[in-house]
């Protein structure tokens, strides 16, 4: 049973940083690609960001497009979410997800494209 755990949420002020974390409890050589999703309260999850695990190509939702990065490091079987200049609307519950399958259609960017989850972390930035 594949286990993904997040770590690293907390509150934080307008204007500052967090870095989440999700290591994953199989290897990652053969991943095809982990994101991060959110879910704000009485919202729909939303897609937040991706990495392809082979070749580190990212991709971002506009909203945090310029304030987050995703990262990845294939010996710790960790993803990362850098996450800047957090904005009270980055408030939400944050999940990172993986696939090990390959999926055609880069980048994965909605639910049904990802067959594992971590419980999520919460983030929240006060105003």
């Amino acid at each position: 049973q594949v286990r993904l755990a997040e770590s690293g949420g907390g509150l934080v002020q307008a204007g500052g940083s967090l870095r989440l974390s999700c290591v994953a409890s199989e290897r990652t050589l053969s991943l095809y690609a982990m994101g991060w999703f959110r879910q704000a309260p009485g919202k729909e999850r939303e897609f937040v960001a991706t990495i392809r695990w082979s070749d580190g190509d990212t991709h971002y939702a506009d909203a945090v497009k310029g304030r987050f990065t995703i990262s990845r490091d294939n010996a710790k079987n960790t993803v990362f979410l850098q996450m800047n200049s957090l904005k009270p609307e980055d408030t939400a519950v944050y999940s990172c997800a993986a696939n090990w399958a390959y999926r055609s259609g880069w980048p994965l960017t909605t639910r049904d494209r990802y067959a594992y989850w971590g419980q999520g972390t919460q983030v929240t930035v006060s105003s």
